[in-house]
């Protein structure tokens, strides 16, 4: 298990990539806008499970800064102190809908995660530095036998940020929604028909070690598919699955110049790449060295962190974005003008990270956060609106 850190409030996601944790981007509070305090959010179920849902609405409440969860009316109520061992936190749970019905509760502003489960409760804990979250990857944790998910969220003067994340896993399925401020509707996240099934199907069929991320219960149902950078850390998927299309790129780039346009907005501001005594360095318009990558290896691509580290400047972070997404969807080769935004040309070669894909695959507008840097060129799983009306959460069916 892990702690559950407050997000970043920052167009970077590395914070929340180093802890496998989806991220939301968000912008400057606009202290004139009339975001209520708390917005009505409608869950839906047509899972198709006759398992009792539990709901937990968890994370950091903007106004005080303190964490703690919020009840179904959108009342804030601060953790108390842990303890070392972690101690049990209060029940935050309250009932979801069954299935085929809604129920309408309170969003607060908060930035954090709304979490479900099916057929029993999650297990929370309170350790001296605060709430510690499910780490599914760890076998020993006492909700890894457990079917649940969560969506992220941050809610702030400045509107609604919310997203469907496979950061950390993809399981139980569902997709988010919002009405805007001019009674438009958006909706990501939504699954083909059977598209849980076939991701699943699809790791099974792709060997080479991908299918050890596929997690299943006692009974045969598919709990979860970790991410493979959890699967290298547990022993679940080979920890040189990436090596080869690795090598590959850094042979490329000891003969060719790779040039990066972090920026969408400032398409003149380019770094220029090359590999020199096995690292790769990225120069700026006036050819000074400016950042150095050493040879990631396969967790530091699909963690986005360790050799792939993004900090929250201007320049070594937006380039490792980059190289990040590039890495994942295997562009690298046939693309030198990075980021790549035509998303045709992801997942093909053959060394790719097949987690993604499959993901992206299944997915109704081909939009998802399989890994941390998902959103560059805008291919996140992502709704947002400046004055939201309200907000959806759909648990779509479990086949």
């Amino acid at each position: 298990m892990h702690l559950l850190s407050p997000r970043k409030l920052t167009a970077s996601l590395a914070v929340a990539a180093a802890v496998g944790v989806g991220a939301v981007v968000v912008g400057p509070a606009d202290h004139a806008s009339a975001v209520a305090d708390t917005i009505p959010l409608t869950l839906k179920n047509t899972s198709g499970s006759g398992e009792q849902v539990y709901v937990y609405v968890i994370g950091t409440e903007l106004a005080s800064g303190k964490q703690g969860y919020a009840d179904e009316d959108g009342v804030f109520h601060a953790w108390p102190a842990g303890g070392a061992p972690p101690v049990p936190a209060p029940d935050a749970s309250f009932a979801g809908p069954a299935d085929g019905a809604s129920k309408t509760v309170r969003l607060p502003k908060f930035s954090g995660r709304v979490y479900f489960s099916y057929g029993q409760k999650l297990d929370f804990r309170l350790a001296e530095g605060g709430l510690v979250q499910p780490a599914v990857q760890n076998a020993s944790d006492p909700n890894h036998d457990v079917l649940f998910n969560w969506t992220e969220y941050t809610l702030n003067d400045s509107g609604l940020w919310l997203n469907s994340t496979q950061v950390d896993m993809f399981s139980a399925p569902y997709s988010v929604g919002l009405t805007a401020g001019d009674g438009s509707t958006k909706e990501t996240g939504k699954l083909k028909p059977g598209g849980y099934q076939a991701v699943v199907n699809g790791l099974k069929a792709q060997g080479g070690g991908w299918e050890g991320l596929v997690e299943t219960r006692g009974d045969g149902t598919p709990l979860r598919v970790l991410a493979p950078g959890h699967g290298i850390s547990s022993g679940a998927i080979p920890a040189g699955v990436m090596d080869d299309y690795i090598d590959r790129v850094w042979a490329k780039y000891a003969g060719e110049t790779l040039t990066v346009t972090p920026f969408k907005d400032q398409p003149d501001k380019k770094f220029q790449g090359r590999v020199n005594g096995g690292k790769l360095d990225f120069t700026d318009g006036t050819g000074a060295v400016v950042t150095s990558f050493e040879k990631p290896d396969s967790d530091s691509v699909f963690g986005c962190y360790n050799k792939l580290d993004a900090p929250n400047d201007q320049v070594r972070g937006p380039i490792s974005r980059t190289l990040c997404a590039a890495f994942n969807r295997s562009t690298l080769l046939s693309n030198p003008e990075q980021p790549d935004a035509d998303a045709s040309g992801f997942y093909q070669d053959g060394v790719t990270n097949h987690y993604a894909r499959l993901v992206h695959e299944q997915m109704q507008d081909g939009q998802a956060y399989a890994f941390a840097f998902d959103d560059v060129g805008n291919h996140e799983s992502l709704v947002h609106d400046g004055d939201p009306k309200d907000a959806t959460i759909s648990l779509e069916p479990l086949d």
